[in-house]
């Protein structure tokens, strides 16, 4: 927050708008980033890794006031180039009623749906991946005339931005079909939304918590390694807990046999990180309650990780530790794409969008 709000500070001022300037900009942005200090610090080593790339991140809804209060960050915080997808006089018009001094061809790239040199060049790729799966010239045509988050993905694609964040509207798996049609790969698939809830008690992750409704026992193993080298991106050590209704082999249900299979599967693989399961979420952050189920558990002190037997579940912890237990959610971070694309929910707000850029800003190499 304080990183976007300095920003709005300083264009207000530079502009004439603010009628009485700041005299220390500094001092105002420390004590607006301590408003928001859990987010900040958290999020320091994500910041540290993106400030040695330079990245092109392009944003589908490029028009939407989060998205330019976030670009506008970006340039202070980050080495990343900003590209926006929109028309030129709206973002112009937000622009200006925003207070942000930002400008195309100055700061920031800016894609005209409407009228960009590429399009040809662009509906063909689509056409081209998508031909034998019912798509057609001219269904290529409008959709890369119309669709953002399919211009984006194939800017991706094409090599003209570096990852591709998305979602500030509509439906997550609407957003994902289009990412998956272009992106999806050998060597890259969805693995699962892994979404970091930041509160006072600690910082816990959730998963799965869009991708899979129903995930298989190896979906959920994949979802596992994914999120233990994501939570180690920020510094933490995991430990993962295996969310189910049955705990411990109590209950012979669907979900408590999909867990105990991805279980077993972990166990056969040797990883290299704690985890454990499956059990209740009381189980998994309470010590003590696991010790009495459980004496000779794998990890000792509360999971920082909870992965859901479906995303029913995880969507609804997550969407509840928001509302009423005031988290901070950095995320949802797309697994498996190799930091293609990142989809995110129509409540974020522009410091999450700031977050979510530093995570797209990191090249998949410098986290391991």
């Amino acid at each position: 927050m304080g990183i976007v709000a300095s920003s709005v500070a300083r264009a207000a001022m530079d502009s004439g708008v603010a009628k009485r300037p700041l005299p220390d900009l500094d001092a105002y942005k420390a004590g607006l980033d301590a408003s928001v200090f859990r987010s900040a610090m958290i999020m320091r080593p994500v910041f540290e890794a993106a400030r040695h790339a330079s990245r092109r991140i392009v944003f589908a809804e490029g028009e939407d006031e989060r998205v330019l209060r976030a670009a506008s960050a970006m340039l202070e915080e980050t080495t990343e180039v900003p590209i926006l997808i929109g028309r030129p006089e709206v973002i112009a018009n937000r622009l200006e009623r925003a207070g942000l001094s930002i400008k195309p061809g100055r700061d920031f790239e800016l894609v005209n749906p409407q009228d960009d040199p590429r399009y040809r060049n662009y509906w063909q790729s689509y056409h081209q991946i998508m031909q034998r799966r019912g798509v057609t010239p001219d269904l290529a045509r409008a959709i890369l005339r119309t669709n953002t988050t399919a211009i984006g993905a194939i800017m991706v694609h094409r090599g003209d931005a570096d990852s591709l964040i998305c979602g500030t509207f509509g439906q997550y798996l609407w957003h994902l079909n289009y990412i998956t049609q272009i992106l999806e790969s050998a060597a890259l698939h969805p693995v699962g939304a892994l979404s970091l809830l930041i509160q006072q008690e600690g910082n816990l992750f959730v998963a799965d918590t869009q991708v899979h409704p129903n995930p298989t026992p190896e979906q959920i193993v994949e979802t596992t390694i994914g999120a233990a080298r994501h939570v180690r991106r920020f510094g933490l050590d995991p430990k993962i807990a295996l969310c189910s209704h049955s705990q411990f082999g109590n209950l012979d249900t669907p979900s408590g046999r999909n867990m105990r299979a991805a279980l077993e599967m972990l166990d056969s693989m040797g990883m290299d990180f704690d985890y454990e399961g499956e059990m209740h979420v009381d189980a998994a952050l309470d010590t003590d309650l696991r010790a009495r189920l459980l004496p000779d558990a794998r990890f000792s002190g509360p999971a920082n990780v909870l992965i859901f037997a479906n995303t029913d579940a995880a969507s609804g912890v997550r969407n509840i530790l928001k509302t009423r237990a005031g988290a901070l959610e950095v995320g949802p971070i797309l697994m498996g794409m190799g930091n293609t694309a990142h989809i995110v929910t129509p409540s974020i707000t522009a410091r999450g969008l700031l977050n979510m850029s530093a995570l797209a800003g990191t090249p998949v190499a410098q986290y391991g």
